[in-house]
């Protein structure tokens, strides 16, 4: 029987990011290991579990409410602007 853990690990390094350990920039390593995913220092070893958060639900606003609304209507006059000609 074959474990999800025993699969090689598929690392990829996360550009711009810093060591909370030892301020090392470009070092940190981000990969996933059964349903949880980490990121490890090459340069010291730190490692730490990533908690994911989920997207926070969008606000409700006039222009994603998906309810139909009663819009009222009403007509515009365009005025031209006055000729100087006398």
């Amino acid at each position: 029987m074959s474990d999800e853990f025993d699969k090689p690990v598929k690392r990829r390094f996360i550009a711009g990011a810093v060591c909370p350990r030892c301020s090392e920039m470009d070092k940190i390593v981000n990969y996933r290991l059964g349903d949880k995913n980490y990121r490890e220092c090459v340069a010291c070893g730190f490692k730490d579990e990533i908690r994911l958060q989920a997207a926070p639900r969008e606000l409700d606003t006039r222009v994603n409410q998906t309810a139909d609304r009663e819009v009222e209507e009403t007509a515009v006059k365009i005025l031209l602007p006055p000729s100087d000609k006398k």
